[in-house]
């Protein structure tokens, strides 16, 4: 596996040190981007050779049996586990390059988002393999992900989990604002949406943005009302060209510490019998990068709470609840959601989803659930996918009709400033 080597401002070189803290003793490997042709036959002869394998498994849609895409490998001791994955990783199998990470990561590492970091301005030529083996000079690597869209192409961004979050410091030190292919890159710490807006908060501004007004408020209104809480430059109701209220309006405080109580006191605030939203005034490009970040990251807090515990149940009777549902699945470990998919009227759509804490006990489930009669009816059970996954996967068995050569990955070119 080609690695590449970062040189510090010092001139000393990181070569991955190893080793976080955890008493975590991994022995479970998660082998993603699997090509369709492999069989757990072919699977397990391919990790043999780094260990004794215990158990191998492809999952595949229960009413096709076509591959997903991914499989398990379980090894007897974490040794043989921790060299497969760093010999096998981004290795070609029938020609295309397996992603493997650890399957049962600590859960409380992972909740806690320690040693998560969030790469953008990636080179779309940066692929899972270059960003792990970029990266992988600075620790352990948990989890490396380029963000593809539906036909596999980069979206410039990524994310990468170390065991420890010294590593992922050094990696952030390092690694941000340098060029990668030509490309200045943003590295920094994941973060998730409860602080990011508590970070937003805490930002200074002089410019206060006011939505939810009445038609009969005017500038004075405003002046009068924001006045209270400082000196104002200007304050304005946006209006049409005949002079209607559009409902909303700007206020402009001389101080920042003014403007920041204004928006604590007045926001929620109801005025005319409309609650008011006030709020830090944004730029047009402020909010679209605002809203482009949130969702960037709800997609990955979401692709890390469900990843492999998501059950997709469907040919569920009419009669089963919500309830009903977990008391089906709660024998098979915890259940973190739960419920059953109806029209408007409230009747059942006959499917739901059944979400565990972690994959192994979905797997269970899976196992156990799938085709068992329940009130006279079959269950099918089957992992959950995203509409855009499941999207990727169709495409991805129709363009494999016939052998596609792939070239090995290139490891970015990185360049201090």
């Amino acid at each position: 596996m080609a690695q590449i080597q970062v040189q510090g401002q010092n001139g000393s070189v990181n070569n991955g040190a190893g080793g976080g803290n955890n008493q975590f003793v991994p022995t479970s490997l998660y082998v993603g981007d699997l090509d369709s042709s492999v069989t757990e036959a072919q699977l397990y002869d391919y990790f043999a050779h780094v260990g004794p394998v215990l158990t191998v498994r492809v999952c595949k849609d229960l009413s096709t049996r076509r591959s997903l895409g991914y499989g398990y490998v379980n090894y007897g001791n974490p040794q043989d586990a921790a060299r497969a994955l760093d010999l096998l990783n981004f290795t070609l199998l029938n020609g295309k390059p397996i992603r493997i990470m650890y399957s049962n990561r600590d859960p409380s590492l992972r909740k806690s988002g320690a040693g998560n970091i969030f790469i953008k301005n990636l080179d779309k030529g940066i692929d899972h393999k270059a960003l792990h083996d970029t990266f992988s000079a600075f620790g352990n690597i948990l989890s490396c992900k380029v963000a593809t869209d539906s036909s596999g192409q980069s979206k410039g961004y990524g994310f990468v989990q170390f065991d420890n979050e010294e590593s992922a410091q050094k990696a952030i030190e390092q690694l941000n604002g340098m060029l990668m292919n030509d490309k200045q890159v943003y590295v920094g710490p994941f973060v998730r949406k409860q602080e990011r807006d508590s970070a937003i908060s805490n930002v200074k501004f002089n410019n206060v943005y006011v939505k939810n007004l009445s038609e009969s408020t005017s500038d004075d209104d405003l002046k009068t009302i924001f006045g209270e809480f400082g000196l104002i430059t200007s304050a304005v109701v946006m209006r049409e060209p005949d002079g209607k209220s559009k409902g909303f309006g700007f206020v402009n405080f001389e101080n920042t510490d003014d403007a920041a109580r204004a928006v604590e006191s007045l926001n929620g605030k109801k005025f005319d019998d409309k609650e008011w939203y006030v709020g830090k005034a944004q730029k047009k490009s402020e909010r679209e990068l605002d809203l482009k970040l949130q969702f960037e990251q709800s997609m990955k807090e979401a692709a890390d709470k469900f990843q492999g515990a998501n059950l997709y149940v469907k040919n569920l009777d009419d009669s089963i609840s919500d309830e009903k549902l977990k008391e089906l699945f709660s024998q098979y470990g915890t259940i973190t959601s739960y419920k059953v998919m109806r029209d408007p009227s409230g009747i059942s759509k006959g499917s739901g989803f059944v979400a565990f804490s972690t994959p192994e006990e979905a797997s269970r489930a899976l196992a156990e659930m799938n085709g068992k009669m329940v009130v006279s009816k079959p269950l099918y059970v089957a992992p959950a996918q995203r509409k855009e996954d499941r999207r990727a996967r169709l495409q991805a068995q129709f363009s494999q009709m016939r052998p596609v050569t792939m070239s090995p990955s290139v490891a970015p070119r990185i360049q201090f400033r």
